[in-house]
């Protein structure tokens, strides 16, 4: 079942230092930790990275310091998407030279491109380089949602290898499943939806809650693949209250909190987010405890 970064792929959050600087440090501790947790692959500088307020230099700084990490341990997607198509290229091409072993890039957003324009831009992307390229449907995010045929096209393009899918569409997703090319990975790029596409014939999961329950998610999926759902269910039920507590509020805010109860790398997020509210901060505990992670 797993496609060609694995498993279980986690969108890794940006340790922050005190003061707000990056704490390159922090992220290579984190990064060894998911390693040893379940992560197969580490997507560096996603949303729950907090790319929007990272600068190219940083990310940069992130990449290298997560490729050191991860030698022998698994594989670094490095998230390069803007909307800025030249740009992106920009930062892909900056990106194969710190050696990750492939590319996570999302929607433009805010320009809003068509169907056409979405083609043209990934197409551009992907000729660029010769690392695989991963775009990212997250139309919550982007206001714009690469539709069924666009990906399709995307699809026949020798390097856009897969889509990490946070639509929350199952029927388009089982359907993108049924007709793109075999070796297309359609990962979920939500937790709650990680089981559902698992049984869907899904590569597997780019998730957040991997952060702390890495090896759980690793087992669930390993039981799908199996052919032994109804223990996988159990699993993804037991698990769904710490997806849920993930996304009381804007991500990455509850994980950082969470990061910090356990004593890893994570900081504050840095403006425009906030840190969690006190009753946040209760709330998050409180699904730690029940979840045996405290």
């Amino acid at each position: 079942m797993a496609g060609r970064f694995g498993a279980v792929l986690t969108a890794m959050a940006t340790p922050f230092a005190g003061d707000g600087s990056l704490d390159l440090d922090g992220a290579q501790a984190l990064a060894d930790h998911l390693f040893e947790h379940g992560t197969e692959s580490i997507v560096v500088a996603g949303s729950t990275g907090e790319s929007p307020t990272l600068d190219h230099r940083e990310k940069l700084d992130l990449f290298r310091a997560v490729v050191e990490v991860a030698k022998g341990k698994g594989q670094v997607i490095a998230g390069t998407g803007t909307y800025n198509t030249a740009e992106t290229i920009e930062l892909s091409a900056e990106a194969a030279e710190c050696g990750v072993d492939g590319l996570l890039v999302v929607t433009p957003y805010y320009n809003r491109p068509p169907q056409r324009g979405l083609v043209a831009h990934f197409a551009k992307v992907a000729e660029s380089t010769e690392l695989p390229v991963i775009p990212y449907n997250i139309p919550s995010r982007t206001a714009t949602r690469i539709e069924h045929d666009t990906m399709l096209t995307l699809a026949a393009i020798p390097n856009i290898v897969g889509v990490k899918d946070s639509t929350g569409d199952l029927d388009g997703v089982s359907r993108l499943i049924r007709e793109a090319p075999a070796d297309f990975d359609v990962y979920s790029g939500d937790d709650w939806a990680a089981f559902a596409i698992a049984c869907l014939g899904g590569a597997g999961l780019v998730s957040v809650a991997s952060h702390l329950v890495g090896d759980r998610l690793a087992q669930m999926l390993q039981l799908v693949s199996d052919g032994d759902v109804p223990a996988a269910r159990k699993l993804h039920e037991e698990l769904s209250p710490v997806f849920a507590m993930l996304f009381i509020t804007s991500n990455p805010i509850p994980l950082k909190a969470s990061l910090s109860l356990l004593g890893l790398p994570a900081g504050d997020p840095r403006l425009p987010l906030l840190p969690a509210t006190p009753d946040e901060e209760d709330r998050i505990r409180r699904a730690m405890e029940d979840a045996g992670l405290l």
